[in-house]
């Protein structure tokens, strides 16, 4: 995989914004200070480290072979395996290959056959909520598909949502278990969509990544512990990837019908920053500074650090509200918002309880 010669792209397509405005000020900054930049040195290494583990990790799932210590491979490549998925986001977004064809025959190879997951399905869901972040009506990612968002969600909710609802904050991490299986569904699902592009290519990706894998479990070890090898990788695969995104957006506020603030405001208000050091950007994979990942898609991972010190500034310079918190923070805003959206369910099943009693 070569990755482009450094060029200083075109200002992102997706902020459709007039000169003069306060999003325009900023990203003149932003490019000024060389931070649009390409890094092909670092993707380079990146992308042979993470195949480097990923080539180590199933080396050593044969070496060990029929024992129980493989399930410590299993835990081992949940990580790679997260690690491959947050390169495959940053080829989407064209941060590695300034061609699209090439972030795509990337993305596809890393995604679908890499582990298991439709790029084409899952570039478009990711989009639409860059597009509208937190949009009730319009992000993919706070529709009540299983949980509810947000108490107006709760009041209409049926079905799996309404059942879950009252206890979503508890259920949180939990049902995070079932991700990596999520991921795989909706991928295959995905490719009964005939809008999906190149189809026969995404599914034959798809399903040789399932055949490879569950080959390699069943043949290298007895059924039972197959079993409990694919059960540990993917629930532990699942659980790494919701806290990787969980802190990003979850607990912010949401929008609804015509709330649409200009570009910088949607984007900075309803997203949250992770502070750290360089462990929780090699384990965040950079999306802890999601406000700066929001604002400018396209940027190099490594850049993200130096412009949050811009962006940060700029925000107190414009009384724009900017939230930074540390990773336990994030997370117990998140599920205190969630078990505040699950209210009205808690609230109308204990209203139910005397008149049927």
């Amino acid at each position: 995989m070569s990755v482009q010669t450094s060029v200083r792209p075109p200002p992102p397509p997706a902020p459709s914004q007039k000169p003069g405005s306060d999003f325009a000020r900023l990203y003149k900054k932003i490019a000024a200070a060389g931070l649009m930049g390409r890094r092909p040195g670092y993707y380079t290494a990146r992308i042979a480290a993470v195949a480097a583990l990923y080539a180590g990790g199933w080396a050593a799932f044969v070496l060990v072979g029929d024992s129980w210590w493989t399930l410590a491979v299993a835990g081992f490549l949940a990580f790679v395996f997260g690690q491959v998925a947050l390169v495959t986001h940053d080829t989407a977004h064209r941060q590695v290959f300034r061609l699209r064809k090439a972030s795509e025959r990337a993305g596809r190879l890393a995604g679908n056959l890499g582990i298991g997951m439709g790029y084409g399905w899952w570039q478009d869901k990711h989009t639409r909520h860059h597009a509208n972040p937190n949009h009730a009506e319009l992000d993919p990612d706070v529709l009540p598909d299983v949980l509810v968002w947000s108490q107006d969600q709760a009041r209409v909710a049926k079905g799996l949502p309404r059942l879950l609802g009252r206890s979503q904050a508890f259920l949180f991490f939990p049902l995070l278990t079932l991700e990596g299986f999520s991921l795989h569904v909706a991928a295959v699902r995905a490719l009964a969509n005939r809008s999906l592009k190149h189809r026969t290519l995404e599914g034959t990706l798809l399903f040789a990544h399932f055949a490879v894998y569950l080959t390699a479990l069943f043949l290298v070890l007895p059924p039972g512990m197959a079993v409990a090898f694919l059960a540990v990788h993917q629930c532990l695969f699942g659980v790494y990837l919701g806290s990787i995104f969980a802190p990003n957006h979850k607990g912010m506020p949401i929008l609804t019908g015509d709330e649409r603030p200009d570009f910088l405001r949607r984007q900075v208000l309803t997203s949250r920053n992770v502070h750290g050091g360089r462990f929780t950007d090699l384990m965040l994979g950079g999306l802890n500074y999601q406000i700066e990942h929001h604002l400018f898609p396209s940027m190099p991972t490594p850049h993200l650090r130096r412009a949050q010190v811009i962006v940060r500034d700029y925000c107190r310079d414009l009384g724009i509200s900017y939230l930074e918190t540390s990773l336990i923070t994030s997370y117990r805003q998140a599920l205190t918002s969630l078990h505040r959206a699950g209210a009205p369910i808690r609230e109308a099943r204990g209203a139910a309880a005397p008149a049927e009693a």
